[in-house]
């Protein structure tokens, strides 16, 4: 099960309030060599954030408290850096304030239901950047 590319100490937050997808998808990425760590909402993930330097940032979009746009937003005033390191997977980004914040953004955006290859192309092709 490999990705597209040397892996070796990258490490990725996984933002989703549904354990068991997140779970799933730091299962995936595990497999392939990363570290991952998880959080339940943006307000969390910015406690990690905090703590820890993350390679790659993978976010819902719709979650309490703090959602995917944000996150986004509060990552532009502490971390601008980390901006070209997120991208947002969703079940659905069809409501016009979500799609008008993907298209300013340009961030890349993996649609639930996912394969296993997609998401791992994605975290190689983002961590190559």
């Amino acid at each position: 099960m490999s990705g597209s590319g040397p892996v070796e100490g990258k490490r990725i937050l996984v933002v989703d309030d549904e354990p068991p997808l997140a779970s799933l998808i730091s299962e995936i990425l595990a497999s392939d060599g990363y570290m991952v760590d998880t959080a339940v909402n943006g307000l969390a993930a910015l406690a990690h954030i905090e703590k820890h330097h993350y390679d790659l940032i993978l976010s819902d979009l719709r979650m309490p408290e703090l959602d995917g746009p944000g996150l986004y937003r509060e990552l532009e005033r502490r971390c601008p850096e980390l901006l070209k390191r997120i991208a947002f997977v969703t079940g659905s980004a069809q409501s016009a304030g979500m799609e008008q914040f993907l298209t300013q953004t340009g961030a890349p955006i993996l649609y639930k239901p996912f394969r296993m290859q997609d998401l791992l192309k994605l975290a190689a092709d983002l961590l190559s950047r």
